[in-house]
């Protein structure tokens, strides 16, 4: 795996760029170095995470807003406060039925977002 380093030790939100990852999706990566990575995702309603799978381990975090999120062909709602745990190499999406944010958690680093 290629090295990254890591990040600064403080990455203030409003110094951070937003990334336009997809219709109704932005994200910014607000940490990392090549063992973890933290990510802020905002999704408009109807935005989509299309289904996909990775070796990372994944948490997620949902600070605010709805989405259906499926994993491993399992559906469920997830809202403000609500976490959900993706295994390594499990297929998984979600559709944002009402506006708002998620803390994605990688292990190891998401190489893919850094280039």
């Amino acid at each position: 795996m290629k090295s990254f380093g890591a990040s600064n030790e403080f990455l203030l939100d409003e110094a951070q760029e937003w990334e336009i990852v997809g219709e109704g999706v932005k994200r910014k990566i607000m940490g990392y170095d090549d063992k973890i990575m933290l990510v802020k995702v905002h999704f408009e309603a109807g935005g989509i995470g299309y289904e996909h799978k990775h070796y990372h381990s994944q948490v997620t975090y949902c600070i605010d807003g709805e989405w259906e999120f499926t994993i491993g062909g399992i559906t469920q709602t997830v809202k403000d406060g609500d976490s959900v745990y993706i295994p390594p190499n499990v297929l998984h999406g979600a559709k944002c039925t009402k506006s708002g944010i998620l803390i994605d958690v990688f292990s190891p680093i998401r190489e893919d977002f850094m280039e």
